[in-house]
C-alpha cells in the first residue's frame, strides 16, 4: 500500500517491482500477488490496460490506518482497558494530536451552563417555586 499511495495515481505492478527492486530483491509474482490480494481484500481498484491492470487506492493511508486501530481495538475483550494501554504509549505529541482529533469531531464548543446569580435578568424568578420542585418558601 506504501508504494501505490507514494504515486498517488494508478500504478501497474511493473512500477511497483521497479520501485521496490531499488531496495531488494523480490518477484514480480510476489508484488502480483500482493497487489491482487489489496485488490480482493477492497483496499485497491483495479482498470485493465492491455494485458495488465492499474491499480490505485481506494481510501487515504490515515483511513486504512483509522480501519486497523479499529480492527485490532474491537478484538479486545476490554476496550477501555486497551485504549489505556495505547493511551500509555503515546508521546506528547501524539497525546496532543489525539486531542486535536476529539475537538474536531465533537465539533464547537457548547458554552458553559450559566450560574442565575451573574445575570438575572436572563433568569427571571418562577411565578410558583412550589410547583415545579422548587423552594417552598419556608
Amino acid at each position: 500500500m506504501t508504494r501505490v499511495w507514494k504515486w498517488n495515481r494508478p500504478v501497474t505492478v511493473r512500477e511497483v517491482l521497479e520501485d521496490l527492486q531499488q531496495e531488494r530483491t523480490i518477484a514480480y509474482t510476489t508484488v502480483m500477488t500482493v497487489l491482487d490480494n489489496l485488490h480482493q481484500k477492497g483496499w485497491v481498484r483495479r482498470e485493465a490496460e492491455g494485458r495488465a491492470y492499474r491499480y490505485e487506492a481506494v481510501s487515504t493511508r490515515a483511513a486504512y490506518s483509522a480501519a486497523l486501530m479499529n480492527e485490532a481495538w474491537s478484538q479486545s475483550d476490554n476496550q477501555a482497558a486497551a485504549l489505556v494501554a495505547f493511551f500509555g504509549m503515546m508521546s506528547p505529541e501524539q497525546r496532543e494530536a489525539l486531542s486535536d482529533a476529539v475537538r474536531m469531531v465533537q465539533g464547537p464548543e457548547t458554552p458553559p451552563a450559566q450560574n442565575p446569580e451573574q445575570n438575572p435578568a436572563e433568569n427571571p424568578p418562577r411565578e410558583n417555586p412550589a410547583a415545579d420542585g422548587g423552594e417552598t418558601g419556608r
